[in-house]
């Protein structure tokens, strides 16, 4: 079996993205998971730091979610500068 990852070891290619356009808001992971639960998704601080330390794989759902929350569009999160490698397990 196989996992998809960046070649820079995450999991996802949007966490850094994530964080910056956080950061451009000044909302912190606390206040981001608050508005996405405010918006009916069930997710904690601890869901934020992970994708935005890539940490986690994020599915299509939540990355059109947190474009929702965050009001931006959704290749405005997606990072496609960074190389994809498939590594064998």
């Amino acid at each position: 079996m196989f996992k998809l990852k960046a070649e820079n070891g995450r999991n996802n290619i949007c966490g850094q993205r994530l964080t910056q356009i956080r950061h451009e808001k000044n909302i912190s992971q606390r206040q981001l998971a608050r508005m996405m639960q405010i918006a009916g998704y069930d997710v904690d601080h601890h869901f934020i730091r992970r994708i935005e330390n890539g940490e986690r794989f994020v599915t299509d759902i939540e990355l059109i979610a947190l474009s929702k929350v965050l009001s931006v569009k959704l290749t405005d999160l997606i990072d496609d500068t960074i190389p994809i490698i498939k590594s064998d397990d």
